[in-house]
């Protein structure tokens, strides 16, 4: 069974472009590679024609991974999602308790994950120890280096 990409509007509609892309430009470019490589002579002893193929096996392997997320995608309306509690596409500030230090994080999932932008994946440790709390609620996060308490302080869409 295959697990379910919970995705904004924005993150659907740029992942399917991306296939789209490497359905017709990344397809047409790994062909002219083969096609070049197969042209130097015998195939036996091409690593250009190697490296080709397994190029192509990759982008193939890359575009079935990218069909089975849209394919099980739900597209999420951050108007219809509960601020109460947090879930996925929440932006949660939250206080690292020894710290002190205030953070804001938007949880999505793994596709549109960047932390340079503030998403985090709700499937890494710190989106699965915020996931249900609420305001006020101190979540534990389990990590290699022990275990981090933040403080819950607001929780918006």
């Amino acid at each position: 069974m295959s697990k379910v990409s919970y995705l904004t509007p924005e993150g659907y509609e740029r992942l399917k472009n991306e296939l789209e892309e490497l359905k017709t430009n990344g397809r047409s470019e790994v062909a002219k590679a083969i096609a070049e490589a197969r042209e130097k002579g015998d195939l036996s002893e091409n690593a250009e024609y190697d490296a080709a193929k397994e190029a192509q096996g990759l982008l193939e392997l890359k575009i079935n991974g990218m069909e089975k997320v849209l394919a099980n995608a739900r597209i999420l309306d951050s108007s219809q999602l509960d601020t109460s509690k947090v879930t996925v596409l929440s932006k949660v500030t939250i206080k690292n308790v020894k710290l002190k230090k205030e953070m804001t994080y938007h949880l999505v999932s793994e596709s549109e994950a960047d932390l340079k932008a503030g998403k985090i994946s709700v499937s890494s440790p710190i989106g699965k120890g915020l996931l249900g709390k609420e305001v006020g609620d101190v979540a534990v996060v389990v990590t290699p280096r022990g275990n981090i308490e933040f403080e819950i302080l607001n929780i918006t869409v």
